[in-house]
């Protein structure tokens, strides 16, 4: 039965109740929590690609990506006040539609963070060749800086710096708040740097042809931006810590969202109106697809260079027009603060799959710990090798989409879990509740479903692909390894380090967070 093997979310949250958390957090502080969680990666890689998807349309293209984000995280916001746990929507759909979906959910996850892991190699090494050609006039062959889809043979720079960020996460060196404080300072004064000088003398004429592709263009392009608004769902998580959730979390949320949208608008403009944005097409006029030996040969063959040739867009807009140092500048602050979002996705897919592990769906040694660095040593290796592998071969717009393809299926996963669990479980106490969840979630669901319809055709066919690869892996070995088909459940996180304990027998009603599933 598809809904079938429900983990009790009495067990699930158990966790919780063993943890006293200070509520302290405001409006004011969710928003700036949201800001310095979102803006980033995506505005400092994929402005190229969405040019080239959507000319100066892109401004709409990120405001319906932020829109779509914005009632997703309503829905998210709820789920993540009741079920404060690890595990994200893997955890909640476990708890509310059963193995299977949650098994689907944490191995779109996978698609998530490691491939969003390569997606940020790939962005890293462009502005870090950028950086070495202009300022030390070190030119480094395509063929040892782009993967095979993007004219090259393989990108040696994403590899290494994903392969570095491995060796710190086995060793347990993580990332302070004040240092994570500093880097994300660092990309938002850059950003507004950039706003400040182009945004003066920017060209109205540099608009037109608005949408050269159409609305279908805007649509790709947003489903590819999407992937500049990951890690929203920071904001959700705080919901256990934060005052008055019922007031403060909506505006935490839409308000972080309303920001970093004007803000990416902001620097599309300046991008738009200074160097221009318009699409690059074939020979025959046909439309070429960003990432792709076509579209390399195309730029290769331009007699002015154009944004959507770019790996740094930014920097080089400002270098375009008479602002070499700030382009420097700009440069730098993304090779600088990069590499802790490869750090941040590469931890969380470790997490995933480390929960997946105790639960019984992956093989025990994936859990297993390191005995001198007390870290998920053998995922956390066997992770690196895969995000080097997809920074090393792919270029970085398919690797967003794909990390999208992932993402969405989550976050509509998550809102049916919502809706599921208000008819299920009314009663049950939340913290935060989801404004309008007859009309939020649905339209969640619908806008999620919007964006992936709007990935490319190859991208879609490779989220299908992993999913089927997905359902023989859960029916060939975690259905029958499952703890919860086994009888177990799994102690609270606290306690990981107990055997699981059984579950009671049917119609034992006394028994604290027994639910018969």
């Amino acid at each position: 039965m598809i809904f079938g093997r429900v983990k009790p979310l009495d067990a699930i949250l158990a966790t919780a109740e063993k943890k006293s958390l200070h509520r302290s957090l405001g409006a004011f502080q969710l928003t700036m929590l949201g800001i310095g969680a979102v803006i980033g990666t995506g505005i400092f890689v994929l402005t190229a690609e969405a040019a080239q998807k959507a000319g100066p349309g892109m401004m709409v293209s990120f405001v319906i990506a932020g829109f779509v984000c914005a009632v997703a995280a309503l829905c998210y916001a709820e789920m993540a006040a009741m079920v404060p746990v690890s595990g994200s929507a893997y955890t909640y759909s476990y708890a509310v539609m059963g193995e299977l979906v949650a098994w689907m959910v944490g191995w779109a996850l996978i698609l998530e963070y490691a491939i969003a892991a390569g997606a940020v190699s790939v962005g890293w090494s462009g502005y870090m060749m950028g950086f070495i050609q202009n300022n030390f006039g070190i030119v480094v062959p395509l063929q040892l800086i782009r993967g095979p889809f993007d004219g090259g043979m393989i990108n040696l720079p994403a590899m290494a710096v994903a392969a570095i960020v491995t060796a710190l996460l086995v060793k347990g060196t993580k990332e302070s708040a004040s240092v994570n404080a500093i880097l994300v300072g660092i990309k938002i004064l850059a950003l507004a740097m950039f706003v400040i000088v182009t945004i003066p003398v920017l060209k109205t004429g540099q608009f037109t042809p608005f949408a050269p592709l159409g609305f279908a263009g805007i649509s790709g392009a947003a489903a590819s931006i999407f992937f500049a608004y990951v890690g929203f769902d920071a904001v959700s998580t705080a919901a256990e810590e934060t005052k008055n959730p019922q007031r403060n979390m909506p505006i935490g949320l839409i308000g972080s969202l309303a920001i970093c949208t004007i803000f990416y608008m902001l620097v599309a403009a300046g991008v738009i109106g200074t160097v221009g944005a318009q699409p690059v097409y074939g020979p025959g006029g046909e439309v070429l697809s960003p990432g792709t030996p076509a579209l390399s040969q195309a730029c290769s063959a331009l007699t002015e260079q154009a944004v959507v040739c770019s790996k740094e867009a930014l920097a080089w807009t400002l270098r375009s027009i008479g602002h070499p140092f700030l382009g420097w500048l700009v440069g730098a602050a993304a090779i600088i603060a990069l590499p802790s979002v490869i750090l941040m996705m590469m931890f969380g897919q470790t997490r995933i799959f480390f929960v997946m592990s105790r639960d019984g769906l992956l093989p025990e040694f994936f859990s297993r710990v390191h005995p001198k660095f007390h870290t998920p040593h053998v995922i956390t290796v066997l992770t690196g090798i895969f995000v080097s592998l997809f920074a090393a071969f792919f270029p970085v717009g398919l690797l967003a989409d794909v990390s999208n393809s992932g993402t969405l299926f989550a976050f509509a996963a998550v809102s049916i879990a919502v809706l599921v669990l208000r008819r299920t479980d009314p009663t049950r106490h939340r913290p935060f509740r989801t404004p309008a969840i007859m009309v939020t979630a649905p339209i969640a669901i619908a806008g999620c479903l919007y964006l992936f319809v709007s990935l490319s055709g190859p991208t879609i066919a490779l989220f299908f692909g992993w999913a089927v690869v997905g359902l023989v892996v859960y029916y060939s070995y975690s259905r029958s390894r499952s703890h919860v088909g086994r009888g177990l459940v799994d102690v609270p996180e606290i306690d990981a380090d107990a055997p699981p304990q059984p579950v009671p027998p049917i119609g034992d009603a006394h028994t604290p967070g027994y639910k018969d599933a």
